[in-house]
């Protein structure tokens, strides 16, 4: 098979010489934790370290592993100021002088490690506001529209690295043969509409009156639709948002009855997320809001979210009766 673009020849042709240092420092972050997801084992990295993260989750041995890779990395480029991720508690200062602010969450979907399911890495990088020194709130709380490049990698069949800076979403394969992605997919369009779609329908009756709705309507039957539509739902974000840049369909994790914001976290899995949607043609909604433009409040924030194919994500806004500029 013959291999694309190699992913430094890429950025160094697309991007600017400090954002492809910030983005190859993550891409070899991502190569280290490939490798360590199919040595689990052998690294003696299964199982849990006995703590819990700022989130109160049980944080695996492969989540701190992760973790640290990744912000070492960070700090080796000595382009990124401020680092921030699920298992850390507060915001990091790298490097004092760096002109970017990268918010991550290490190992998505970490329940799955062990039974070898579809696992992965999510990113964001902004560019700080403050002058040089010691990070504060301010370069994180920002809306995802000051977002300049986003991404994930996910550890299944093969690695692949997805990523988007500003000017589409493309994928990259990890080649096992000498460890370096090579272009396979650029300007990856999601589908306008889908068959599938991808929540935890176990709570479902806590969800948001609206998502059972929307939810019944997948499920009813109407060949000219072609429903119902089929539930797909891996239980990592990175997973089922792969299924559906690739297949087309619809993720959601609503907010439960009574509450505005849902589980998943709004800095470094949703708006990240949101912003590689949009770069490929789809749209993401908190249920009444275009994510981009939420305002973060807190560094940790959750947040409800309906992601994925334009028509069926019109569809959820048709049924919440919003009228959302996504």
């Amino acid at each position: 098979m013959q291999k694309g673009k190699s992913l430094a020849t890429f950025l160094q042709e697309t991007t600017s010489p400090d954002l492809s240092r910030m983005l190859l420092s993550i891409a070899e972050s991502t190569k280290a934790l490939s490798h360590a997801v199919r040595n689990i084992g052998m690294l003696n990295l299964s199982g849990s370290t006995g703590e819990t993260n700022v989130q109160g989750e049980t944080v695996q041995k492969l989540d701190d592993f992760s973790n640290n890779i990744i912000m070492d990395l960070c700090k080796a480029s000595g382009v990124c100021a401020g680092y921030l991720s699920e298992e850390n508690e507060d915001m990091v200062t790298l490097s004092p002088e760096g002109r970017f602010i990268v918010s991550v969450d290490p190992l998505d979907g970490s329940a799955n490690i062990d039974i070898a399911a579809p696992v992965g890495t999510i990113f964001s990088i902004i560019p700080r506001v403050t002058a040089p020194g010691p990070v504060t709130h301010a370069d994180f709380l920002q809306q995802g529209d000051k977002v300049i490049a986003a991404g994930y990698a996910i550890y299944g069949s093969s690695t692949i690295l997805v990523f988007s800076t500003g000017e589409g979403l493309h994928m990259f394969s990890l080649n096992s043969d000498d460890n370096h992605y090579y272009k396979t997919h650029t300007h990856v369009s999601i589908p306008s509409n889908g068959k599938i779609y991808s929540l935890n329908q176990g709570n479902l009756s806590k969800f948001e009156t609206v998502s059972q709705q929307f939810i019944e309507w997948c499920i009813a039957h109407d060949k000219p639709t072609s429903r119902p539509y089929s539930l797909r739902y891996i239980g990592a974000m990175v997973a089922d948002m792969h299924r559906t840049f690739i297949k087309g369909g619809v993720f959601l994790y609503p907010a439960a009855i009574g509450e505005k914001k849902g589980k998943l976290r709004l800095l470094y899995e949703c708006i990240p997320m949101a912003y590689l949607t949009e770069q490929a043609g789809g749209r993401a909604i908190n249920g009444s809001q275009r994510i981009l433009e939420i305002m973060p409040t807190e560094l940790h924030e959750r947040c409800a979210i309906i992601i994925g194919c334009r028509d069926m994500v019109g569809k959820y806004m048709e049924f919440a009766g919003a009228e959302v500029n996504a």
